[in-house]
């Protein structure tokens, strides 16, 4: 029989540039994501870290508060954007600072850009997180921030659609979430 605890769902705003929106869509997402029964959501925003440039030998006192945090999560939703058809840096010097954290767990993706809604970014995503052996559910949120697909003030231009997208997503994710967590004491 499986646990039947509250999924932890580490929703993790990939961008750490000024002005930026990831924030106001992980807040957005976040939302949505903490009033679903079953679900506990932890926001981990790469900002609120001083994450080391170079790879440490040994892990500061912020890689260990990092790790310590995803190490805790079932499960992830990375809001990410796209960067010159890829996601930032700052992205992936924080995935890049766990290994055992991320394995055995489901990954979700909400992207945003411009003039494409960041599925270049997820793409190359799904390739990182499945050499860390964690598995990355289908569906995913993107925005288009070109066309309006997310607003100053933080709410999708078309909030129908984004809450669709997004349900479908959590779906996933908590199926995904449950069958690994339970799953995960079998990993070798």
């Amino acid at each position: 029989m499986g646990c039947t605890a509250p999924l932890l769902v580490a929703v993790i705003i990939g961008s750490t540039r000024e002005g930026r929106v990831g924030e106001a869509v992980g807040r957005w997402f976040s939302g949505l994501a903490g009033s679903r029964a079953g679900l506990t959501v932890d926001v981990v925003d790469l900002a609120g870290f001083d994450l080391p440039a170079r790879y440490p030998n040994t892990a500061t006192a912020q890689v260990r508060a990092f790790t310590e945090r995803i190490g805790r999560a079932d499960a992830f939703v990375v809001v990410t954007p796209e960067y010159n058809r890829s996601f930032p840096a700052s992205l992936k010097q924080a995935i890049d600072l766990g290994y055992d954290e991320w394995q055995g767990k489901a990954v979700g993706f909400v992207s945003y850009g411009c003039g494409s809604d960041g599925v270049y970014a997820v793409e190359q995503l799904r390739s990182v997180f499945t050499e860390l052996h964690a598995a990355t559910v289908r569906n995913r949120v993107g925005f288009d921030l070109m066309d309006g697909g997310f607003d100053a003030g933080g709410t999708p231009a078309d909030p129908d659609r984004a809450d669709r997208a997004a349900s479908t997503l959590l779906d996933q994710l908590t199926w995904w979430g449950h069958a690994l967590r339970n799953a995960r004491p079998y990993l070798s």
